[in-house]
């Protein structure tokens, strides 16, 4: 199996093919690389495509301390494949967890990244309900700690903001489920305990997403109702941002709805490498309503 070792020594799994420009796609909490998998066989036939497994998630290394688990660690194991695979560069593509690792990669290394697709990313974002998500945080890092996830997981699928999927299509649905049954039960919790339940808010980093200058494309379910307003958020504070959402749609935007998923990306992607893409234009106020002058 092919595999990079981070600079701190945890063993990466990481998968690749194709040619062309490098396109990252980094997972989500209840996915791993292999969640991945529509992208890849589509964006293969004109990109260098790389996913891999984060820490925590076989057949990647699993550190058995919380302390090896953060958000500055996610975006670090993101440039360390780049490092090893040797890519200056690359589209940084994301959803959910794998989407806030997207954002802060593009706030710690814009110079790495061509672009940045953010996809259902915002739980635990909005200032009302941060105390209550880190809370049920930690209560699913103990499930998954001590139920374990062939245990846990048909809980956890059938989430608020998964049923969409499930209703659309349950055979997608059920793989999605299965794979998580198959997750690593500690190295769950843990991802949960220090990342989920650490990571800032996006209210937090204000200044910083202003200025940051990266195109950024955001993606988000109208049903997936505690990642809206984070998109909104987004699209308005930084300066090259898109937002895109995808009606009757929830969470788990790239296997619940593929081929819209792979159209907007492949879009923005063009839109990007053409020079197209630019911040917004300063005419466009968003507090005028009809010009008088």
């Amino acid at each position: 199996m092919p595999r990079i070792t981070t600079p701190d020594g945890i063993g990466l799994h990481y998968e690749e093919v194709g040619s062309g420009t490098p396109m990252l796609f980094i997972h989500e909490f209840g996915g791993n690389h292999a969640s991945w998998e529509p992208q890849l066989r589509f964006f293969s036939r004109r990109h260098r495509c790389i996913t891999y497994a984060a820490r925590g998630y076989p057949p990647s290394d699993v550190p058995g301390d919380v302390a090896q688990y953060s958000q500055a660690l996610a975006v670090a194991d993101a440039v360390a494949v780049l490092d090893a695979l040797g890519i200056a560069r690359a589209h940084i593509v994301g959803l959910s967890m794998g989407g806030f690792a997207t954002l802060h990669f593009g706030l710690r290394h814009p110079d790495r990244a061509l672009s940045l697709l953010v996809a259902g990313a915002g739980y635990g974002c909005e200032k009302q309900f941060e105390d209550y998500f880190r809370g049920v945080s930690l209560e699913v890092a103990e499930r998954f700690a001590t139920d374990g996830a062939a245990a846990f997981a048909p809980t956890y699928a059938a989430g608020a903001s998964r049923v969409q999927f499930q209703n659309k299509d349950p055979r997608g649905w059920r793989e999605f489920a299965d794979r998580l049954a198959t997750h690593d039960s500690q190295g769950a919790a843990l991802t949960m305990r220090g990342v989920q339940a650490r990571r800032p808010s996006f209210w937090d980093l204000e200044a910083e997403l202003k200025a940051m200058m990266v195109p950024t494309l955001v993606l988000v379910g109208d049903e997936d109702d505690h990642c809206l307003q984070p998109g909104i958020y987004l699209k308005k504070t930084i300066p090259a941002c898109g937002l895109s959402i995808f009606p009757k749609t929830g969470h788990t935007l790239n296997l619940e709805e593929p081929e819209r998923f792979n159209r907007e990306l492949a879009e923005f992607v063009a839109q990007v490498e053409a020079g197209a893409w630019d911040v917004r234009d300063p005419r466009a106020n968003p507090g005028e309503v009809m010009r008088t002058k």
